[in-house]
């Protein structure tokens, strides 16, 4: 094999992940955005705009589902790609056996990085070793550079196999670093090595139908295993030989175990990922003082390269492996207790120490990696530690960050009473909570003009008495919660988008549990969720779930039209025809493809007994809605809330603007104000009887995201939204109309 013609480019390793994709021209991309993956997902986005590749991208409602639509894709036969990291891939795990358990390949990308709790996005390696288990290849990639040759590798591999196969690299790290990188100046070079598609067996073969995922028993689900195990072991020689092909036609190696300097080294250091530059750097000068130091990392990590790690370690009298995750309550992380277990079962001897580094995304220098391999000289060291931590204060004793608001702290403001099988609000306008306490602080970190803050604040206005909120995952949570500090004044959990609902739930019922025991006093928490940046999306379930349990509890979701704390993907809220990361312009694309969820709907369909929207254009009818919601919610069971939520950073409008915006998104009736009380619709505002109907154009061209879809060659695009409105408006009317409705 000739080595291919290539062009030098200064990329990082997720846009050289994007690139290996679009040169494959996958058939179908399933993702949902996750910090540090998300831009796999936003540039093939925007090349499938400019017309470079024909992948279908699929945006999914969570990580869960976007695994699903891959294994939806794969058992049709053709070459399918995902990219996650992180909690998203523990969202998706039960998704993996699924795929190697049936035999379809396919490839997924995941940029390591730290499981939650609690929330930290940098990277580590604590996600990809929940995998090691499912039955998938795991190529390591340890550079930008290598992100790509492992990627086209992997397509190979996985068809060689009939395997799905990962392409792991440390985020951030690798990810978002860029360096110069050599790519094949033709796509057609890539799809050469790869070879054409033969997936023999598929669920599109109306001809020969067969029957995916049958439900087994023993011994035939023990031998099912047993093939898997079978192709695992193929893998130990396919891999290697599709890396010599590799490196013919690039120049470039690939290789299960890598290392530098290990021939003669008396001392060994192990590090995975792109610490193992930067360790080759202190070998170096370990070597410069006479120092026999050598370093060695994996490429591969399914199968496990038991014979060439005990090869390559045989003659070194002390290894440090240093894991950037801990198998707690192991003695070392995952790679220790392998590499441990493959010196053993060689019968080696050799001296072993476990170090745990670079948890939570922290920087691994030079003098790092001088100072573990150093310690390998000393007699008297433990076998298994965690390097740069820092002790805590012995007698630390929290302190309140703020005095408490309790309901002693707040006056009583606001009146409910019932009348005619409605509730009657009086005293919910700014005018007569301006005494109510904030609870939360000012001096939070969010951008100017986002409407986060103004809308939890009106919410909260609303409310009497205790209450303890919870947050998913999202702007509103990262903003107001950076350790050690907080702006709450009151009970704050936070759980991951995903979960928040049914988390919120159960801690309502644990409060009435405890009071019903006599573990409680008798008192009065109004418990509020939280929810925006997509949050309904993918906590859509666990949200719907409570809802149909009518769980005592307010939902609150805040929304700005996009998963926002990942850099504004398009979420299910997002408008049509709105440009956003993952929904670009350009010849083949005109923004997003599909109409914003009606969530108010969905949510008025479980029969919970108050659903309301709001909007902070209209504080007093928000405040009183607010306090129906927390009415409702203590006698008769879930209530549901949303609110427009301004973000001028990604609707590319001035922050001195945005209630004039959310005014446009009500009086176009793109974002409606109504209530559903007890099953009974009415509207709060009608821009027609006020003569403040505007066309959705007056409002679309108000935002930067938008303001393309008043242009004459999206005419079209305009219409459709429009026509949609207009019918969600009409059936909205006939509701309120309808006296049983």
């Amino acid at each position: 094999m000739e080595k291919a013609k290539q062009i030098l480019l200064f990329e990082s390793g997720n846009e050289l992940a994007a690139y290996a994709a679009k040169q494959i021209n996958y058939h179908v991309m399933g993702y949902y955005p996750i910090t540090p993956s998300t831009q796999i997902a936003e540039y093939l986005d925007q090349m499938g705009a400019d017309g470079e590749h024909t992948i279908a991208l699929m945006p999914a409602e969570g990580e869960h589902s976007a695994a699903g639509i891959c294994y939806g894709a794969s058992v049709g036969g053709g070459r399918v790609f995902n990219a996650t990291s992180a909690n998203g891939l523990l969202y998706a795990l039960e998704q993996l056996p699924v795929q190697s358990g049936t035999r379809f390949p396919m490839v997924l990308n995941i940029a390591c990085r730290t499981v939650s709790g609690p929330l930290s996005i940098k990277g580590d390696h604590s996600d990809i070793m929940y995998t090691l288990n499912t039955g998938w290849i795991i190529l390591f990639a340890d550079s930008p550079q290598e992100v790509y040759d492992c990627n086209i590798c992997a397509v190979k591999i996985a068809e060689a196999l009939r395997l799905p196969v990962i392409v792991a690299f440390d985020g951030f790290f690798t990810s978002h670093q860029k360096r110069n990188c050599y790519v094949f100046s033709d796509d057609a070079v890539v799809q050469n090595f790869i070879g054409p598609l033969r997936i023999k067996h598929t669920a599109l073969d109306p001809e020969n139908p067969i029957t995916i995922g049958s439900y087994m028993n023993e011994p035939d689900l023990m031998n099912n295993k047993y093939q898997l195990h079978l192709a695992m072991e193929k893998a130990r020689t396919v891999i290697p030989h599709i890396f010599e092909e590799y490196t013919k036609l690039s120049e470039r190696k690939l290789s299960v175990v890598k290392s530098y300097q290990s021939d003669d080294a008396e001392v060994l250091l192990f590090v995975l990922g792109s610490a193992y530059l930067t360790a080759k750097a202190a070998v170096d000068k370990l070597r410069n003082g006479g120092k026999k130091a050598g370093v060695f990392t994996l490429g591969v990590l399914r199968p496990f390269p038991v014979e060439q790690i005990a090869d390559l370690c045989k003659h070194a009298k002390t290894i440090l492996i240093a894991d950037r995750q801990d198998s707690y309550g192991a003695g070392g992380g995952n790679m220790s207790l392998e590499i441990r277990a493959a010196l053993q079962k060689k019968g080696l001897t050799t001296r072993v120490i476990s170090r745990i580094y670079g948890l939570g995304g922290r920087d691994f220098f030079e003098e790092d990696a001088i100072a573990l391999l150093e310690s390998c000289y000393q007699e008297n060291i433990s076998e298994f530690d965690y390097i740069g931590v820092y002790p805590g204060e012995k007698d630390f004793s929290p302190q309140p960050y703020w005095k408490a608001v309790t309901e002693s702290e707040s006056p009583t403001l606001i009146s409910c009473t019932e009348e005619n099988g409605k509730v009657i609000v009086e005293g919910a306008t700014v005018r007569d909570t301006t005494a109510r306490p904030k609870r939360i602080a000012p001096g939070h970190g969010a951008c100017p003009g986002c409407g986060i803050p103004v809308n939890v604040n009106l919410l909260l206005r609303g409310m009497e008495g205790n209450v303890v909120l919870l947050f998913q995952t999202g702007c509103g949570m990262v903003v107001t919660t950076n350790y050690p500090k907080t702006a709450f004044k009151v009970p704050y959990v936070h759980n991951l988008f995903q979960n928040g609902a049914a988390t919120l739930a159960g801690l309502s019922k644990m409060y009435h549990q405890m009071q019903d025991r006599g573990e409680l006093p008798r008192g009065d928490i109004t418990f509020i969720m939280i929810s925006g940046d997509g949050g309904m999306d993918i906590g859509m379930g666990s949200a719907l779930g409570t809802a149909l349990r009518n769980d005592p509890v307010i939902l609150f979701e805040y929304d700005n039209g996009g998963y926002m704390n990942t850099g504004y993907q398009l979420s299910y809220s997002t408008p049509m025809g709105a440009k956003s990361a993952t929904s670009h312009l350009g010849e083949k694309g005109w923004g997003k493809s599909f109409f914003n969820k009606d969530m108010p709907r969905m949510m008025a369909a479980t029969g919970i007994p108050y659903v309301a929207t709001a909007a902070e254009s209209e504080p007093n009818d928000f405040i009183k809605k607010a306090a129906k919601a927390q009415y409702y919610a203590k006698n008769y069971g879930t209530a549901y809330i949303k609110c427009l939520s301004a973000c001028p950073l990604n609707w590319g409008d001035s922050p001195n603007t945005e209630r004039k915006v959310i005014s446009a998104a009500v009086n176009s009736c793109y974002f409606p104000l109504y209530e559903v009380e007890r099953g009974i619709t009415s509207l709060s505002f009608d821009p027609e009887v006020k003569g403040k109907k505007i066309p959705m154009a007056d409002f679309l061209k108000m935002m930067g995201r938008t303001r393309h879809l008043c242009q004459e060659k999206y005419s079209e695009v305009l219409e459709q939204v429009q026509q949609e409105v207009d019918l969600r408006w009409k059936r909205l009317k006939a509701l309120s109309e309808h006296p049983e409705l």
